[in-house]
């Protein structure tokens, strides 16, 4: 019974650090910007350690459950 919330929040964390690797990459792929007004390698590096820690977290989640 524990185990729900931990594997709840480690879907959330995989979602969401899927879906902006996703989109970053899909967004550098067809040379667009990541974030408007920013350095685009700043920007990119940026949304890439979030998606990576955000699924890191999913990661150390699922080990709790």
């Amino acid at each position: 019974m524990e185990s729900g919330p931990a594997i709840f929040a480690g879907s959330a964390f995989t979602l969401f650090g899927g879906a902006l690797l996703a989109w970053t990459a899909m967004r550098l792929r067809h040379r667009l910007p990541v974030a408007l007004g920013v350095n685009p390698v700043a920007s990119a590096t940026l949304a890439g350690l979030a998606s990576a820690g955000a699924l890191v977290l999913a990661a150390w989640c699922f080990t709790r459950a």
